[in-house]
């Protein structure tokens, strides 16, 4: 290490047990964060001729997690395993530097895509116009006021240090004077607190929205049990996204918050490697939610397999109890396009034989499938009211 007193703060105050039980969590987290973000990451490359606006977040998120993932988990991994920090000073203040630029990345893309969300279902005439140029411009600021919060404790505002548990590097929570002290409010405030209160307004709002449309169409037309579709998916990113932050980032802010104000020195060693361990755990989570809830994702995992492929299509295009033939990709617009706020209830029905096969020849059935629409015809000042309060279904769409 370099010297003795650097070996006293390198060593873990964990038990060998307990370095062994993380290791092994920071080690499987690892490798699902590497693969899930990897994979994340293909499938955007896949389609990145199709990325809307509001998906290049969620890419800039995936590279967060990713280059999380590379540069952190596995000397972090490798010093649970020994029982003490295995690298240098240096290493030591790198490791903390990428940790906090690239968290505070992961931070920002998360709270940008929950307000960039809910411009475009709750005000869609502005949402209308956010284009890759306004994504790519707000992306760029993101980092750069990453990098300024987290280049402040080389340039001596703040400080890194090891972690109290000995295994790997950090901030340094406990404050050693009044610069200290604001740098880490300032840190907390504007990279934690904020971010948080615009993710929970944002999706919040997006909730009350949804909910205030489906509830006005439901007085004109007939009711549809279950949030299906778009907006229910909608809902449930949602909800998956909110969650998933506060889970992962909440545990470690309140131990920062009770180091600037109190006395860390009687808390068990526990109590910082918990809140650090959720904290890596979103690396995992966040490309999980969107490879199982994002249709336009997860459909693209499944393209190449038959069977799956199959029922997603049946899913999209047909109806439960009858034996479809799946439309062509270009045009399924079927069932699942209607939104729950259209003036009507969409009605499948079966495949019907229609005279005339496919050559012209008398006698030979072609089957074909048909989606009818049976809506029922409204005059008067109501329905111009529903159209205006109903969410738009290309809105949702353009999110999912």
């Amino acid at each position: 290490m370099g010297n003795t007193s650097n070996t006293s703060v390198f060593t873990s105050t964990l038990s060998e047990t307990e370095d062994l039980i993380f290791g092994t969590l920071y080690l499987i987290f690892g490798v699902l964060s590497l693969s899930g973000n990897s994979l994340l990451l293909l499938v955007a490359h896949q389609k990145r001729s199709l990325l809307k606006p509001a998906e290049l977040f969620i890419v800039n998120l995936a590279i967060s997690d990713l280059s999380m993932t590379v540069t952190l988990f596995p000397l972090a991994t490798a010093s649970f395993f020994a029982h003490r920090w295995l690298f240098e000073q240096a290493v030591c203040t790198l490791y903390a530097f990428c940790g906090l630029l690239l968290g505070l990345g992961s931070l920002g893309s998360l709270a940008a895509l929950s307000a960039v969300c809910c411009l475009k279902v709750c005000y869609p005439a502005y949402g209308s116009r956010f284009s890759r140029g306004h994504a790519a411009g707000l992306l760029l600021a993101l980092w750069l006021y990453a990098l300024a919060f987290a280049g402040a404790p080389l340039a001596r505002w703040g400080s890194y240090g090891p972690e109290p548990y000995g295994t790997a590097c950090c901030l340094s929570w406990e404050a050693s004077g009044r610069a200290a002290t604001l740098y880490i409010l300032a840190l907390l405030i504007c990279c934690y607190l904020l971010p948080c209160l615009l993710i929970l307004a944002s999706y919040a709002l997006i909730l009350w929205t949804v909910w205030a449309s489906r509830r006005a169409v439901r007085q004109h037309t007939c009711p549809r049990r279950g949030a299906r579709g778009p907006h229910g998916l909608l809902l449930r990113l949602s909800m998956a996204v909110c969650l998933g932050f506060l889970a992962a980032w909440t545990p470690y802010a309140v131990l920062a918050l009770w180091a600037l104000l109190g006395d860390t020195s009687q808390l068990p060693a526990l109590a910082f490697v918990l809140p650090a361990v959720l904290a890596k755990s979103s690396t995992l989570y966040n490309p999980l939610v969107y490879l199982l809830l994002k249709p336009s994702f997860h459909e693209l995992l499944a393209k190449d397999r038959a069977p799956l492929q199959a029922l997603l299509t049946l899913l999209c295009c047909g109806c439960r109890g009858t034996a479809l033939q799946p439309l062509p990709a270009a045009g399924c617009r079927g069932c699942r396009e209607v939104f729950e706020g259209s003036s009507g209830c969409p009605r499948c029905h079966a495949p019907a034989q229609l005279p005339g096969g496919a050559a012209g020849q008398p006698g030979l059935g072609r089957t074909v499938q048909l989606v009818v629409l049976l809506a029922r015809s409204r005059s008067g000042p109501g329905t111009a009211s529903v159209a205006r309060e109903a969410l738009p279904s290309a809105t949702a769409k353009e999110l999912l």
